[in-house]
């Protein structure tokens, strides 16, 4: 499929079931979003939590009133019931299911969130002449659990996720220059190096996504990802709640540009 598909046109291949893989590398220039939906008994904390833990939960967006599953502001007909490749179900911080539509489990008290994603600022990375390794090599992003605290927001709490991407330690100095520019989604790198120091055991062993080729002479640059909230509901435990499965995002109409600090 034509990696410069227009969004609009994905997310109808998506909603008729005609796409359900990882969204990496699709529809260039335009933002895509990590999703949190839960019911609104629980959406001032998480809200609160989101904006204590900016780098790896950058909101961008969040439905109106509860029961909002038209986001006429992310782009034309959005409806986050069926526009994203592969949800999560988590009942009691419990990851329960996998579906690729959300329209029976929908509730007139869930209030949706979409954070910020990496997958928005690797364009800008590629036109710089930098190499994005999971796209090279068509798999989802490698992503890790850390030993990194989020700050805690009532019942909210947790480590902080981290996506990687291999590169030479001079590429890596200017991706922390072109990433400060973009810190709706999630901004310069948190770490690279050694990835023992911030709690990772095996780098060949992602907990999300896929193992990526780390070449002689390049180091793992660590991005805070939007796979944390999973994390914070995990040890939250709310009786229900939606995400994105890892790597499969919303694909919006807004334009990476509209992100970027100039």
């Amino acid at each position: 499929m034509d990696l410069n598909i227009t969004p609009y046109d994905l997310r109808q291949m998506i909603r008729k079931g005609e796409f359900s893989g990882n969204t990496s590398g699709y529809s260039q220039g335009f933002v895509q979003g990590n999703l949190a939906i839960m019911p609104q008994e629980w959406a001032n904390e998480f809200l609160q939590f989101c904006q204590l833990n900016p780098k790896p939960c950058p909101v961008i967006g969040m439905s109106a009133n509860p029961g909002d599953f038209l986001l006429p502001d992310l782009g034309r007909d959005v409806d986050i019931r069926t526009d994203l490749p592969r949800y999560r179900i988590y009942e009691e911080g419990v990851m329960t299911q996998e579906v690729t539509d959300v329209r029976e489990f929908w509730r007139d008290d869930l209030v949706t969130f979409l954070l910020g994603c990496s997958f928005s600022f690797e364009e800008s990375l590629i036109a710089d002449g930098l190499e994005v390794r999971n796209i090279t090599e068509g798999v989802n992003v490698p992503m890790y659990r850390t030993n990194i605290p989020c700050r805690p927001a009532g019942r909210f709490s947790g480590t902080t996720v981290v996506s990687m991407r291999p590169m030479k330690p001079k590429d890596a100095i200017r991706a922390i220059q072109i990433c400060t520019r973009f810190p709706s989604v999630h901004g310069a790198p948190l770490h690279f190096g050694n990835p023992e120091d911030i709690g990772i055991s095996n780098i060949n062993a992602p907990d999300f996504g896929d193992a990526v080729t780390i070449n002689d002479g390049e180091v793992p640059v660590f991005w805070a990802c939007g796979v944390t909230p999973q994390v914070a509901i995990e040890q939250a435990r709310p009786p229900f709640c939606i995400t994105h499965s890892p790597g499969h995002m919303l694909v919006t109409d807004i334009p990476n540009s509209h992100l970027a600090i100039m």
